[in-house]
């Protein structure tokens, strides 16, 4: 019972807090420019779904494929039909409870495929540090390649915080500061662990140091890190692809799919479905190229509307054909 209304309560408060961002994006805007943004999606090219489709559902499917490979050192090795679908069906439930899609992915897959579902949720950890590590990449790239425009807005915004002469001295200061966080942590973690938050950070730490060390037992590596960046680079294709359906952004390039890619990744994580923040993420982004606020966020509600869409349409009739295509079995 306790954990049911902690759940309640974590999807009450994240639904919440998307809504208050759905408002702060909006807050200002006139009529006329509310106006204007429904205009810019109703305008849109939508042709560019049908490719944008087949690109994010190939990223699924190679994530699919991924997690055939993570299971084949444990002797399993389940239909690629029924490991795509599961993986589908783990974004759709994913949007109606926080974190119910992992949970069904690997019941699902137990279901039709006979595999018992502990060993299923450790190849998970694996795939949850493998796509950490591939985020970090995805905004070092990003902030590497785009170093001027990045500390231009750094300065701009944040000047009075950024107004210091980075010297030898600075660069020692600001090295002993790092390593002076990174040994309090570490302390902190093992003084206080007998708290109940200290021991699921740990866990977590503990966890992702698992999955990455458990990579190395696979046999298909070459294979495994192909689609870890195959994924990623479908979900950057997808974004590119959704420039050309809004006269306002079709001029941009890689890059600022690289910056929408790098912090709307983290903004799906902030809310339920990243509703609200993933809006407010790209509208923020855009800014950065010159794109006005009314643009940038018509163009975040489209991109979040067709990948949700996409989600709850794929969702809906992989459910259906799941038991059609399937004889569950005990």
């Amino acid at each position: 019972m306790r954990k049911k209304i902690i759940a309640a309560l974590q999807y009450t408060f994240f639904l919440g807090l998307g809504l208050i961002l759905l408002w702060y994006s909006s807050r200002n805007l006139t009529r006329e420019e509310l106006d204007m943004m429904k205009k810019s999606i109703q305008g849109a090219e939508y042709w560019v779904a049908i490719p944008a489709a087949i690109v994010f559902i190939a990223s699924h499917y190679s994530r699919a494929i991924r997690w055939k490979i993570l299971m084949e050192p444990l002797g399993f090795n389940p239909s690629t039909r029924n490991t795509f679908i599961a993986v589908m069906l783990s974004y759709f439930f994913n949007l109606l409870v926080p974190r119910l899609g992992e949970v069904m992915k690997c019941t699902l897959l137990a279901k039709y495929e006979n595999a018992p579902v502990d060993k299923l949720v450790g190849t998970m950890v694996a795939e949850r540090a493998m796509d950490v590590i591939s985020l970090f990449v995805v905004i070092l790239i990003t902030l590497v390649f785009q170093i001027d425009l990045l500390g231009q807005f750094a300065r701009t915004e944040y000047g009075h915080l950024l107004n210091f002469r980075f010297d030898p001295m600075s660069a020692g200061v600001v090295l002993l500061i790092f390593v002076g966080t990174f040994f309090s942590i570490r302390f902190f973690l093992i003084r206080y662990a007998h708290i109940a938050v200290i021991q699921k950070s740990r866990s977590v730490l503990s966890g992702v140091w698992v999955g990455l060390t458990s990579i190395r037992y696979l046999k298909k590596k070459k294979e495994f890190f192909f689609h870890s960046v195959f994924i990623w680079a479908m979900y950057l294709m997808g974004i590119r692809l959704g420039f050309l359906a809004m006269d306002s952004v079709e001029h941009l390039g890689i890059f600022p799919a690289f910056t929408i890619l790098s912090f709307g990744s983290l903004a799906m994580i902030v809310t339920q479905g990243g509703i609200g923040a993933y809006q407010l993420a790209v509208q923020n982004t855009l800014t950065l190229y010159g794109i006005n606020a009314v643009q940038g966020l018509a163009f975040g509600w489209l991109l979040w509307l067709f990948q949700t869409l996409l989600i709850i349409f794929t969702g809906i009739i992989l459910l259906i054909l799941l038991p059609l295509l399937n004889k569950p079995r005990k």
